[in-house]
């Protein structure tokens, strides 16, 4: 460990449940907003930001990188340093210009107006997992039936991906977004995801179909921008995000809505309600609190603090999120919040997430979907023996058993 980092408090902090922050996050608001902390994985400092308007000056200035292979990254799981070094950057990792040019690679796919013609086929999505759990009848895991299937079914067919390969590569991902197991098994997991990627973009290389992968392809041999490779970590990048944040946010709103039943009534009383409560719901949990880490490439001042050079940083969305200056009784649920649309969840500035669309348009599918056809619906379990992903990069719960 970093003797001077030995007195600064831990991170990752833990939730005091799972429907609130860590309680350090409000108290490093009020008192030292930027502050310093040291890496529970490796024992480096970095620093915190936690108010609003300070992450999004972070996350807007150009001054600040998103590449994990700079000395300062405040990485967030063990990875050995040749393996680093090694693995190409992906999309989420790069600066421009070349995140631009990947960005605008991406971007049609994910339109409004592709979201739009994608909808009829979520619904279709949506409705036949709910006829088989109807079918099976409770009590059922909610994860495995429904908040994983979803979004898994949805990328696979968006980047024309096999989806009976989905128990593999949803473990990959598992393995790869934990912050509890070795270095080996992370390594091997991003081994045989690439792997197995690589081998679907050769394929649509020779015959391309009607998918995500194929247009990319298409697209660069109209106009070269990038090589096999960066298509290859795209894909990659797509299959993984586009499936385990979405899930996570299934299951995570759903328990949240059973929790709070005068919320649920609201929702089943107004479909109209929908939309805010989506974004409500994605301010509350934040699930991917510290996914936007960065850099300092030059000396900069947030908040009336220098952070040098090749200091890390970690941007808490989770925090921003639940800012007082910002959302009024930030800890409350309320899907009637009108400011919820301000929240940081899918990041801020050139790397806000590019799924986002897709995000919401599941999310609101299924939230929509899943109350109508089984008003009945009820936890099968108590909250307190929930298991959550208290190890992960990304925050859920493992298993939601339900009934009605």
């Amino acid at each position: 460990m970093n003797p001077s980092a030995e007195q600064h408090p831990a991170f990752p902090m833990a939730r005091r449940c799972p429907f609130g922050p860590p309680e350090e996050y409000a108290k490093l608001r009020a008192t030292e907003p930027v502050s310093r902390a040291t890496l529970k994985v490796n024992g480096k400092p970095a620093w915190l930001i936690t108010r609003h308007e300070h992450i999004k000056k972070v996350l807007g200035d150009s001054r600040v990188s998103a590449n994990l292979k700079l000395p300062g990254y405040p990485l967030q799981v063990p990875v050995p340093e040749e393996m680093l070094q090694a693995v190409p950057l992906t999309f989420l990792s790069m600066d421009p210009p070349d995140h631009t040019v990947q960005r605008r690679m991406l971007a049609p796919e994910f339109s409004v107006r592709r979201m739009r013609e994608l909808r009829p086929r979520v619904q279709q999505i949506v409705d036949e997992r709910i006829d088989a759990m109807l079918a099976a009848g409770g009590p059922v895991d909610l994860v495995t039936a429904l908040a994983l299937p979803v979004p898994s079914l949805v990328i696979c067919e968006l980047l024309g991906v096999p989806y009976e390969d989905h128990p593999r590569f949803e473990t990959w991902a598992g393995q790869i977004m934990s912050r509890d197991i070795s270095e080996e098994e992370r390594g091997r997991a991003h081994y045989e995801l690439d792997r197995y990627v690589d081998g679907l973009v050769t394929a649509k290389e020779s015959e391309p179909g009607d998918d995500m992968i194929s247009r990319l392809i298409e697209k660069n041999r109209a106009e070269p921008a990038v090589e096999h490779a960066d298509i290859v970590s795209m894909a990659r990048l797509m299959l993984v995000t586009g499936h385990e944040t979405t899930a996570n946010m299934i299951a995570l709103g759903t328990l949240a809505l059973l929790e709070h039943p005068e919320q649920l009534a609201a929702v089943k009383a107004d479909s109209a309600l929908l939309p805010r409560a989506v974004e409500e719901l994605l301010r509350y949990f934040s699930i991917s609190d510290s996914g936007t880490a960065r850099v300092a490439l030059e000396d900069i001042e947030i908040g009336g603090t220098v952070i040098r050079a090749g200091e890390g940083i970690l941007p808490l969305n989770n925090a921003a999120n639940h800012d007082e200056a910002v959302f009024a009784d930030p800890d409350t649920l309320d899907i009637h919040r009108e400011e919820a649309r301000s929240h940081l969840a899918f990041g801020y500035g050139v790397h806000q997430c590019i799924g986002q669309n897709l995000a919401r348009l599941e999310l609101g599918v299924v939230y929509g979907t899943l109350f109508r056809r089984i008003p009945g619906l009820r936890l099968a379990a108590s909250p307190e023996d929930l298991r959550f992903k208290d190890d992960a990069i990304v925050f859920g719960v493992h298993e939601l058993p339900v009934t009605w």
